[in-house]
């Protein structure tokens, strides 16, 4: 079995350190990510509820036309 100094613990530590600041990185990299897709994913559903507004005053128009050219009984 090889004998543990302290230049292997020394050595060990130091990739551990490496390895570590990558992934602290990584994980800044991926919430800056997220972010970004939450922030999208906002701008989307707000865009749906617009078209959905627009939707349901269009559907409104059409059912006042309806009754006043008389395609449908009035309620």
């Amino acid at each position: 079995m090889a004998e543990v100094t302290n230049d292997l613990i020394y050595s060990v530590l130091q990739t551990m350190q490496s390895d570590l600041a990558e992934l602290k990185f990584d994980v800044r990299d991926l919430k800056v990510r997220m972010t970004l897709v939450e922030e999208h994913m906002g701008h989307s559903i707000i865009g749906v509820s617009g078209i959905n507004a627009r939707l349901d005053r269009l559907n409104d128009r059409v059912e006042r036309i309806e009754t006043r050219i008389g395609l449908v009984e009035t309620k």
